[in-house]
C-alpha cells in the first residue's frame, strides 16, 4: 500500500535550473570556463561539488585547484544562487504541482523532499510549502549523492516507512536510478527516452495523476 511520496525539487516542484545555470555561468566566466545550457543539462540532479568537478573537467582545469579552493568556489556560486532565488514565489510552482500535493494530502500520504539542493528549505518557504513536507532530507548528512539511493532511503526511514511503501518523483535519470535502487516505485517527469528506467512516467508535471500512480503502484 502506498503511504508516502518522496519528491525531488528542481524540475518536479519548481524549476530553479535557470538560476543554477546563471550562477554557475558567472563562476565559470571568473575562472575562464565558458559553457552553455546544453552542457548545464549534465549538472541536473547532482551535488554542488560534483557539478563543480564536471565544470572543471570540461574546462580541463580539474587539477588547478586544491580541495579548499574548490569548496570556496562552490560557496561563491551558492551565494550568488541564493541571491537569485530570492525572487521565487508560489507562482513559480510547476504546473499541476499544487493540485497534486493537495491530492496527496487528501489521501493522507506522508510527503518528503529528497533534493541535492542545500537550499531546499529556503525554496520551500518561498513557494509557500514549508509546512507541507513532514521530512526534508539534509543533503549535508549524506555520504553519497544520486544515483546512490541513500537520500531516498533516509527520506523513507525519516517518514517511518519502508521503502516499498513509497513512490519517488524525479526528473533526472540519476534520480530515477536512485529511486529504483532504494526499492521504491519510481515516477519520472520527462521524455520517454530519459525516463526509460521509471516504473511510470509523464511528460510534464501537469500530467501527474495520483490515482494513476496508486493504480500502477498496486500492480507492481
Amino acid at each position: 500500500m502506498l503511504k508516502g511520496i518522496i519528491f525531488d525539487l528542481d524540475g518536479v516542484i519548481t524549476d530553479t535550473a535557470e538560476f543554477h545555470f546563471l550562477a554557475w555561468q558567472k563562476l565559470g566566466e571568473k575562472i575562464g570556463i565558458t559553457f552553455d545550457r546544453a552542457f548545464n543539462e549534465n549538472l541536473k540532479g547532482i551535488s554542488r561539488m560534483d557539478s563543480l568537478d564536471r565544470i572543471l573537467a570540461y574546462g580541463n582545469k580539474e587539477n588547478n585547484y586544491t580541495q579548499a579552493e574548490k569548496e570556496a568556489l562552490a560557496h561563491e556560486k551558492n551565494e550568488h544562487y541564493k541571491q537569485l532565488i530570492q525572487q521565487i514565489s508560489p507562482e513559480d510552482l510547476l504546473p499541476g504541482i499544487a493540485s497534486f500535493i493537495k491530492a496527496c494530502q487528501e489521501k493522507e500520504l506522508l510527503l518528503a523532499l529528497a533534493s541535492a539542493s542545500k537550499n531546499g528549505p529556503t525554496i520551500l518557504t518561498r513557494l509557500g510549502l514549508a509546512d507541507v513536507f513532514e521530512v526534508v532530507v539534509d543533503p549535508a548528512t549524506l555520504r553519497k549523492g544520486k544515483p546512490d539511493p541513500e537520500i531516498f532511503l533516509q527520506a523513507a526511514e525519516s517518514l517511518g516507512l519502508d521503502s516499498s511503501e513509497c513512490a519517488g518523483v524525479e526528473d533526472a535519470e540519476a534520480g530515477i536510478e536512485a529511486i529504483n535502487r532504494a526499492g521504491m516505485f519510481s515516477v519520472g517527469v520527462g521524455t520517454a527516452e530519459a525516463m526509460s528506467g521509471a516504473d511510470l512516467f509523464v511528460e510534464d508535471t501537469i500530467d501527474l495523476n495520483l490515482e494513476e500512480i496508486i493504480a500502477s503502484f498496486n500492480q507492481k
